[in-house]
């Protein structure tokens, strides 16, 4: 997903020889913006605190951060990968350390096999089903980048790989799979699809010229009826979610607050969207997140 809705002026694009820095390797994984891992992590955390019933162990919960934010970077390589000819037609993009030519795919690709190494020994310290379900993850990642060429809803594919984190999170806890985890994986899923439809009308046109599928092209002046629908049905599965553990009114007043700032940001979109300001309606995903997590912690209580 893309990071930042800075437009560059395509005729001040310098193309540098490939060679490698700290700096350019820190750009590669997007290390000054870590919306992405917050993003992926929160499930995961939402999924702790209810799988252990208000009290994650710290260990896990130092696992799961260190696990998002190896899994996030790993991912944001291997989208770049697989997108840095798309990349080099899109202003904003284009400057990326492998479409610009700052980075060559031999130094990509060992900076993936290194990401995914250690996370692969954040793994030794969880549980055998847990372990089982790791490579499920690996294959989502791998794959979203390529979905935005065949299906013509990625952000699908993309909720199917944040959510993951929900299902290993709560296997990790209980060793076993009961139904409020399929729960929260769905409701995971549509806030998925529902933010980053959001992200991707930074894009939409120039999405469109490339040849690159979206949820914002599909849905077109619809997208805020789709949107609103994706988080209803979270918000959903939330609650169902919430009553199977008998979590306190805390808890649904605090859906309830989420879901009336959601619906101002539903009616935004009625309107005409600027990149900067899907960004930044983006970017309130990440209050809700913490949200949704402190609401989950006091309905405990």
């Amino acid at each position: 997903m893309p990071d930042s809705p800075l437009r560059v002026d395509p005729s001040h694009v310098h193309v540098p020889s490939k060679s490698f820095s700290w700096a350019t390797l820190a750009s590669l994984i997007r290390l000054a913006n870590q919306s992405g891992t917050l993003l992926l992590m929160l499930p995961t955390l939402w999924a702790l605190v209810l799988a252990s019933q208000g009290h994650p162990s710290f260990g896990l919960l130092a696992i799961f951060a260190a696990g998002s934010f190896l899994m996030r970077s790993a991912g944001v390589v291997m989208n770049d990968l697989a997108d840095r000819s798309i990349d080099r037609q899109v202003e904003r993009t284009r400057l990326r350390p492998l479409a610009s030519g700052a980075l060559g795919v031999p130094e990509a690709l060992a900076t993936i096999l290194v990401l995914i190494a250690l996370a692969a020994w954040l793994l030794t310290f969880l549980n055998p089903l847990t372990i089982m379900l790791s490579p499920v993850a690996f294959l989502l990642a791998a794959v979203y980048p390529f979905s935005k060429r065949a299906i013509q809803l990625p952000q699908a594919v993309l909720g199917l790989a944040f959510g993951w984190g929900t299902v290993m999170a709560w296997a990790a806890v209980r060793n076993s799979l009961e139904t409020p985890v399929w729960l929260l994986y769905a409701a995971t899923m549509l806030w998925v699809v529902a933010y980053d439809t959001i992200y991707a009308l930074q894009d939409r046109e120039e999405d469109a010229r490339v040849g690159v599928k979206s949820s914002a092209i599909l849905f077109g002046a619809r997208t805020w009826l789709a949107v609103g629908i994706a988080l209803g049905g979270m918000l959903t599965l939330l609650g169902l979610t919430g009553w199977l553990f008998g979590l306190g009114p805390v808890f649904y007043g605090t859906l309830a607050a989420v879901g009336g700032f959601m619906s101002q940001q539903v009616w935004k979109l009625k309107g005409s969207v600027s990149p900067a300001l899907a960004f930044a309606m983006f970017k309130q995903h990440i209050w809700i997140g913490w949200a949704i997590l402190a609401g989950i912690w006091a309905g405990f209580l």
